[in-house]
Order: C-alpha cells, then structure tokens, then sequence
C-alpha cells in the first residue's frame, strides 16, 4: 500500500484528489494539506512514499516544500498536480527530482494513469536483484505518461481492438469475456489487458468465488471516472 499525502489550498480541488486516489487500487490517503508549512510537517509525521504537490501554496511554492523536505533527508517522491507552466519553474522541479508533472486542468484518467504508472514504477524498483533495460525503461516512463511501443508479440491492430473493447464495457472483463467478444483465447487476451495494466491504461482486479484462483478482472481506467480536475 502506497500512503499518499496531497498537497493544494484548494479544499474542493483537494477532496476531489482524495475520492481519486481513494478509488486507486495499492494507494491509501493519510492526509491533506493547504501550505507548505503544514505540508512539511505531515512529512514529517506522516512520512508518506508520495505527495501529489501543487506549486502554488499561500505561504511558499511546491519546489520551496521539495527543496526542505529533500534536505530534512527525507526520501519521498512527488508528483507535481499545478497550473504552473513557467519553464523555470517546471525546470526547477525537475531537478528537484519530481516522479511526474500533470498541468491542471487534467482529465480524472490521466490522474489515474500516473498513479497506476507509478504504482508499476514501485513495483519495478521494489525487485530484488539487477534490473534489465528494459524494466529500467518501464520504471522511468510510467508515471510521465507516455505510451511505450507493444511488447515483441502483441501486435497493433489487436492492441486496438482490447483497447475498444475494454472502453466499450460497461463493467469490469475477464480475459476470458475479453477472448469470446473478439475472437482471441484467453490467453492471447490477457496478454494484451496486462500490457494496459503495466502502462496505466487499465486497472485490474481480483474477483473471489467459492472455489480456485481468484478471477483477475479489468476495466479501462477512463472508464471509472469522468470530468476533469
């Protein structure tokens, strides 16, 4: 689980980041703030693995909240969530060694896409042992949200077709739903659907019957919300 603390003075904006996080698989709010003075303290109380952070705080800016909490030594990430466009300031941020940077207003999905992106990035540093190229790509273009080309296998045109599936369901899938409606296995299915897992476009989850493995299930991350932020 993933402790997650929001950083905006905004109360409405900030509940608004709440009830998404809140419905993010692996993510749990522990708190909220409306300063950087307030932020800097729930660090240091709280010590969440993330702050959703915005650059304009009343009483100093986010890079001034990454810059103190770096130096009081602790090792958090944040994902930055402003209307901040200036070059300097992005610049800024990115040396401070921000995880991602979402100009408001943004889509409810595009939040849940870095979140679940940012969840494979954890999952991927979380390994033991050497990490491949490969997986060292996957931990760095998650959270920034951009789309990586299809693993060797998969091919476009059937990406395409799960991916309008996927949008097209009313509820949660199964690979082997996903397989029937368009005429794949299952295994060829969940393939795909774990490909839009790893790079949050899709969420999934478990499903408990009676008897065996629970039912892996997924659902189109846009699909769980609307509006913007």
């Amino acid at each position: 689980m993933c402790d997650v603390l929001i950083v905006e003075d905004d109360f409405m904006v900030a509940r608004a980041h709440e009830r998404i996080v809140g419905q993010q698989p692996g993510f749990t709010v522990v708190g909220t703030a409306q300063s950087g003075a307030q932020a800097l303290e729930l660090i240091e109380s709280l010590a969440p693995q993330l702050v959703l952070l915005d650059m304009y705080l009343p009483d100093m800016t986010g890079l001034e909240v990454i810059r103190r909490s770096r130096a009081n030594g602790h090792g958090l990430d944040f994902l930055v969530l402003s209307a901040a466009r200036e070059s300097t300031m992005v610049s800024a941020a990115l040396q401070g060694g921000i995880v991602g940077y979402l100009l408001k207003p943004f889509k409810v999905s595009e939040l849940q896409a870095r979140l679940a992106g940012y969840a494979e990035r954890r999952r991927v540093l979380d390994r033991q042992g050497d990490l491949d190229q490969e997986a060292l790509d996957q931990a760095l273009r998650g959270v920034a949200g951009t789309t990586p080309e299809l693993p060797k296998g998969l091919s476009k045109e059937t990406a395409a077709l799960v991916e309008r599936a996927l949008i097209a369901s009313q509820t949660d899938i199964a690979a082997s739903e996903c397989g029937d409606a368009l005429g794949l296995s299952r295994v060829v299915a969940r393939k795909y659907l774990e490909h839009f897992v790893r790079v949050g476009k899709a969420v999934v989850t478990l499903r408990y019957g009676q008897t065996g493995r629970p039912q892996r299930r997924y659902a189109w991350v846009a699909s769980r919300a609307s509006g913007s932020s």
